[in-house]
């Protein structure tokens, strides 16, 4: 009910832009070019958590692209899904450029790109009434089908335990905290099998908003790898080992610490 009084009053009440505040913009057309204008770059966190993906991002994480990231997340401001989306989109497609460049996915014909979002608490979700990674990954499918991938979101991890606030913890302590927190949700391991089944297979993106230490994205990356594949068709259960296991994960964010960009561009 809340999201849905959101969506509405978006649509009707005048709007201000989230980056700036300029009155009557979603968002400007400076602090779009902040978040969706420069190419999106590989990111490296240092230190980098065991098992992080390779990850791209759109922009760093600072002013514009800082306030209209928590306009989204925490102060509901639903109109800025799309441009986060086209964010995210170009992040994704500069990982699967990287990966046909480097032999690991052939980025044409029927290869799948499947994106798969970072869960939030359910706690969090309620409290905010909506849940910010999953509609910003809705809005990057579209952008990356109306370019001509075939993209689909695919929401097949959750939490399995409760963790703590990450807000004060280093690397090692985020690391800590969500070892072992996901996992792949019961029939998770046959819808990835059968969405990346077809001849040139599927890639695995796991997206989220931000990356700070990337100890979420590598939790997120291991439960994929691990998918638990009891209980469905052996055909299902290699398909599925293959997707996860395979060089077929990556992960790809709006936005990252401007020092992460720093350490590698390319």
């Amino acid at each position: 009910m809340r999201g849905w009084w959101r969506d509405l009053t978006d649509l009707v009440l005048p709007a201000e832009c989230g980056g700036c505040g300029r009155p009557r913009a979603v968002l400007c057309a400076q602090c779009r070019e902040a978040l969706c204008g420069a190419a999106p770059g590989r990111v490296r966190p240092d230190p980098r958590p065991p098992g992080l993906p390779v990850v791209h991002a759109a922009a760093p994480y600072e002013d514009a692209v800082r306030a209209v990231l928590l306009a989204h997340k925490e102060r509901g401001a639903l109109g800025l899904a799309g441009p986060l989306g086209e964010g995210l989109a170009g992040a994704v497609r500069a990982g699967v450029v990287r990966a046909g460049m480097e032999g690991a996915w052939p980025p044409g014909g029927d290869a799948a790109v499947l994106l798969v979002p970072v869960p939030s608490a359910r706690g969090a979700v309620r409290a905010r009434g909506h849940d910010p990674v999953r509609r910003i990954a809705l809005a990057a499918a579209g952008e990356l089908r109306r370019g001509g991938t075939r993209a689909r979101v695919l929401c097949v991890l959750r939490q399995r335990r409760a963790v703590a606030d990450q807000a004060g913890l280093n690397s090692r302590q985020r690391q800590a905290n969500l070892q072992g927190a996901l996992e792949v949700t019961a029939g998770g391991g046959r819808l990835l099998a059968d969405a990346g089944a077809g001849a040139d297979g599927g890639r695995i993106v796991i997206v989220d908003d931000l990356m700070t230490t990337g100890a979420s994205l590598a939790e997120a990356a291991r439960a994929i790898r691990d998918v638990h594949t009891e209980g469905i068709g052996r055909a299902v259960a290699v398909t599925a080992c293959e997707i996860a296991r395979g060089n077929t994960i990556s992960a790809a964010v709006v936005a990252s610490s401007p020092e992460s960009f720093g350490i590698n561009r390319n």
